[in-house]
């Protein structure tokens, strides 16, 4: 059908839609007919679709219903080599040429003869790119990252085969799709590790991460599981709000679970294998029944990546018996260059090399943290048309430069430190990496939903601060009423607050005298005072997908948030008194 079309060699299909049966045909149909395989996030403005569409050269594009129709007919006439759209997840609304519905285009390659279709697959080579991955960047334009055939193959054999996947021959695995599928992790999972094992795929609903994905997880129970820090999160505060509302007794036992279970899986952790008797009866009366209710009572693979996560919310989970193992690696290598393992992992490690995969740490300073840099099978061609980025992502030597900071310790396993460019500098010259002080914040008070470390070239740091509150769960927009736990924790105070703008108008005393106690208590820990946190201030509304301050994996795009409130930021240097 592509074929018919008119795809020519080398030219983009685009794909913008949630997860679906048509979402894979479409990516691999492209991929056989000889064109690009390219996915467009389903968040995209028209503008960024216009953008990704005519950076590949798109001859064909795939929607999935006429929310996101709009967003192409609206750009379709600066689109040249556009030749076709596609919809396939709900009836067209209104006729119009070139717009065919599911069914009429897979009618269409009725009368192209198989022999056309296989001398184009004949001619294709490994080495030959057949995916587009467009990097979300936090920065600057997409650059359209070019995967080739062994790129894809190579690295999903390899991954399945270093986790443990079974052969459905052997054993059938199950997994949900639901992360989306123009970011690379949710590609390799979903499609090619899919189908390089066999593995049973379970399309969720569109809107599971605003909170359906546990109800699928329940039906599905896959038995490998991938989430973003910010699925995992919501797991735990869920969990936490259902076990507030326990009986006395029940949180008794939980709590005393919990604590064999943090304890039993840290030493398993050091490589010590015995299972203690009351480790075994907690698994009777608590693990068991917690993997049950969140739909993961099969799943032997529990994985996080795409950014950093807390150690809070990976002992919450390792105390409930539920290893959460952490893997790392970027669109251009494929996915996955370090993986976590159960029987090898250690808490706020990425894990070990995929065997074929290999690291260097660059220019290392004394404690051994320097930038990390991968080589092997899975790096990628470069970028579309960018032959300047691509040198500065790959060197001469062919080593790709992450742009993370890290050091591997003395097992081989590796740490990331922070981000080259998320460093703040202070203006006395000193490094900061943002991220472990404001997961301290974070943890220190827990009515804090996301917190920014501000400070660069300036004299001292700052930090914005959000509340956690309800989400709208039809358009995930942040609202101003305060979350359950939320709530608990401000009766707890004794402050009647049940909203965020309560909280800012009145100053709440206790609220803020609260959050004061906890950014003491963390600069009481600071390596030096450079690293204090001097001024915080709170902001009207939390970060999210849908304000723009979060990427579409849920990375914190710090110069999104820092051009949104930079009043907010210059008030902190320009104030004197306070």
């Amino acid at each position: 059908s592509c074929l018919q079309l008119g795809l020519e060699r080398f030219h983009g299909v685009g794909i913008l839609g949630f997860n679906s049966a048509e979402w894979f045909i479409a990516d691999i149909g492209a991929i056989l007919a000889g064109g690009f395989a390219v996915g467009i996030y389903t968040t995209n403005s028209p503008e960024a679709c216009h953008y990704v569409a005519e950076n590949s050269s798109a001859n064909i594009i795939v929607v999935e219903n006429h929310k996101q129709l709009q967003k192409i007919l609206e750009i379709e006439d600066r689109l040249p080599h556009l030749k076709g759209i596609v919809q396939y997840g709900e009836e067209i609304k209104e006729k119009r040429p070139n717009l065919y519905s599911w069914r009429e285009f897979l009618e269409l390659g009725r009368d192209v003869p198989d022999s056309r279709l296989r001398e184009i697959i004949v001619s294709q080579k490994p080495n030959q790119c057949c995916t587009l991955i467009y990097t979300s960047g936090t920065t600057g334009q997409p650059k359209g990252a070019m995967l080739s055939h062994d790129n894809l193959t190579w690295t999903a054999a390899m991954a399945g085969r270093f986790i443990g996947l079974s052969d459905a021959h052997e054993r059938q695995e199950h997994v949900v799709s639901y992360l989306p599928l123009s970011h690379i992790a949710a590609q390799m999972c979903d499609i090619w590790a899919a189908m390089t094992f066999g593995v049973q795929v379970h399309f969720a609903q569109p809107d599971a991460l605003k909170g359906s994905l546990v109800e699928t997880l329940r039906e599905v129970r896959p038995t490998a599981f991938l989430g973003v820090p910010r699925v995992w999160e919501k797991m735990e505060e869920k969990m936490k709000s259902v076990g507030m509302k326990a009986s006395a007794l029940r949180r008794r036992v939980a709590s005393w679970a919990k604590e064999v279970g943090l304890q039993t899986n840290l030493k398993r952790m050091n490589g010590c294998s015995e299972v203690p008797v009351n480790f075994r009866l907690a698994q009777q009366l608590v693990y068991r029944k917690v993997r049950k209710a969140i739909g993961l009572d099969r799943c032997t693979k529990c994985y996080t990546g795409a950014a950093p996560i807390t150690r809070d919310t990976l002992e919450f989970f390792l105390s409930l018996n539920v290893p959460v193992l952490e893997l790392y690696g970027m669109s251009e290598s494929s996915g996955p260059h370090t993986i976590s393992l159960p029987h090898a992992f250690k808490l706020g490690s990425c894990g070990k090399e995929l065997a074929g995969c290999h690291t260097l740490i660059h220019k290392p300073d004394k404690d051994g943290i320097g930038e990390i840099c991968f080589s092997g099978r899975h790096i990628f061609m470069g970028y579309l048309n960018m032959e300047d980025k691509t040198k500065e992502a790959i060197d001469e030597d062919g080593w790709l430069h992450s742009g993370d900071l890290g050091k591997h310790d003395k097992d081989g396993f590796l740490f990331i430190t922070g981000r080259i460019k998320e460093l703040i500098i202070t203006a006395g010259g000193e490094n900061i990496p943002p991220v472990p002080i404001e997961d301290a914040v974070k943890n220190a008070v827990p009515i804090i939903s996301n917190a920014m470390l501000v400070g660069d070239k300036a004299k001292f740091l700052s930090m914005l601060l959000t509340l956690k509150c309800v989400v709208d769960t039809e358009t995930g927009e942040p609202r101003d009423e305060l979350a359950p736990e939320a709530l608990e924790f401000c009766q707890k105070l004794g402050s009647k607050a049940t909203k965020v703008s309560e909280i800012i108008s009145s100053k709440d005393k206790a609220v803020y005298a609260a959050i004061q106690k906890g950014i003491s208590a963390v600069n009481e820990g600071a390596v030096s005072n450079a690293q204090k946190v001097q001024k915080w201030v709170l902001l009207e509304k939390d970060f999210s997908l849908f304000g723009g301050e979060l990427g579409p994996t849920m990375k914190l795009r710090r110069p999104v948030v820092a051009q949104k409130y930079q009043e907010q930021i210059a008030q902190f240097y320009t104030d004197t008194s306070t």
